[in-house]
């Protein structure tokens, strides 16, 4: 894997234990390839780093674009045992669930002070959420999804954030209520830095991007037969010759780009190899790529499922670190804001 170097990788480098990392995911489905070269891969380098990492198991953001959670329970076990099978160390990742620590979600009534509602409404991530929501009419909770996700990100401190493109408005957001805190009632927070993801947007199974929603994911969960089943259906072209152009052959490219992920590869290279024996000889080249990699995900994963009683450990364990970190912010909060009595 090659990764960018830029000054703020380069201070990282310098002193990974000057930056704590707050980072995470909705408990909607099992995760995909495409979750981990796109977050999970840099998870598990910055732990490795020295970094302290946080990770948001964020139950209650579910909310923000459905009705109901469905499944609860069995979906934040299936997102532990994906994280655990990826490679986050318990011993060195603090992962922990949203609606467990109440004095983080206390923390979003004086933050909501500190932004106007022109300033939400403008947000482009809350605009991109609110045209792709299910539910008929927006609720509270996602208008105010970016000062929730600012809790998130403060309660711990957190002044390290790894983000795609599209979240630097959230960032934006969480930089600019910390600021007003700190010149309203003094210096608590940290101003946190956006750590630009470099990672590539995967094509799924269909040659668009690679979503739950769309059906044309691979899980990490899946089974090698089913992992096989998913490639054999996958849409390529007419074109026998095997070529990584990804404006005109995106189902193809797609699946060249994810062996040549899984292989470590130039995706050039991996078309090449491929030449002119077809879609059938490039499934065959991804199915074996994919399943190689995945394996010892799987073998993790099998072990750690067999043993749900010390997956669910590593959750309580999180649960009471990011109670005991949560309850001392707010505790200087309210010292702060004047509102201890």
């Amino acid at each position: 894997m090659t990764i960018t170097t830029s000054p703020l990788e380069d201070r990282i480098d310098a002193a990974p234990h000057d930056f704590r990392v707050l980072t995470g995911d909705r408990p909607t489905g099992p995760l995909h390839l495409g979750h981990y070269f796109g977050t999970l891969r840099n998870r598990v380098r910055l732990q490795q780093r020295g970094v302290d990492m946080f990770v948001i198991v964020a139950d209650y953001q579910v909310l923000t674009d459905r009705d109901v959670a469905e499944r609860l329970r069995e979906t934040v076990d299936g997102l532990l045992l994906d994280y655990l099978a990826a490679g986050l160390d318990p011993d060195h990742a603090t992962i922990f669930t949203h609606s467990s620590v109440p004095a983080l979600n206390q923390l979003l009534l004086p933050f909501l002070s500190l932004v106007s509602v022109p300033e939400l409404q403008r947000n482009p991530t809350v605009k991109d959420e609110i045209a792709h929501s299910r539910q008929s009419t927006v609720s509270g909770l996602m208008f105010t999804y970016p000062v929730h996700q600012a809790a998130d990100i403060l309660f711990c401190k957190g002044n390290l954030v790894p983000v795609g493109q599209d979240q630097m408005p959230h960032i934006e957001v969480t930089r600019t209520v910390a600021r007003r805190f700190n010149e309203r009632y003094g210096p608590v927070f940290p101003v946190p830095e956006g750590l630009l993801s470099v990672a590539p947007v995967l094509p799924g199974t269909d040659g668009r991007k690679m979503s739950k929603s769309r059906g044309n994911a691979i899980a990490l969960s899946a089974t090698p037969d089913e992992t096989a089943r998913l490639i054999k259906g996958a849409t390529t072209d007419a074109d026998r010759t095997i070529t990584y152009d990804p404006d005109r052959r995106p189902g193809v490219s797609g699946l060249v780009q994810l062996a040549a992920l899984c292989l470590d590869r130039d995706p050039h290279e991996v078309a090449a190899s491929i030449g002119d024996a077809g879609a059938a000889a490039l499934k065959r080249t991804v199915t074996e790529a994919v399943n190689e990699f995945l394996a010892p995900m799987r073998q993790r994963r099998a072990e750690y499922a067999n043993d749900v009683g010390s997956v669910r450990e590593v959750l309580r364990s999180g649960n009471a670190r990011a109670n005991a970190i949560a309850d001392q912010t707010l505790q200087e909060v309210r010292a702060a804001m004047g509102t201890t009595y």
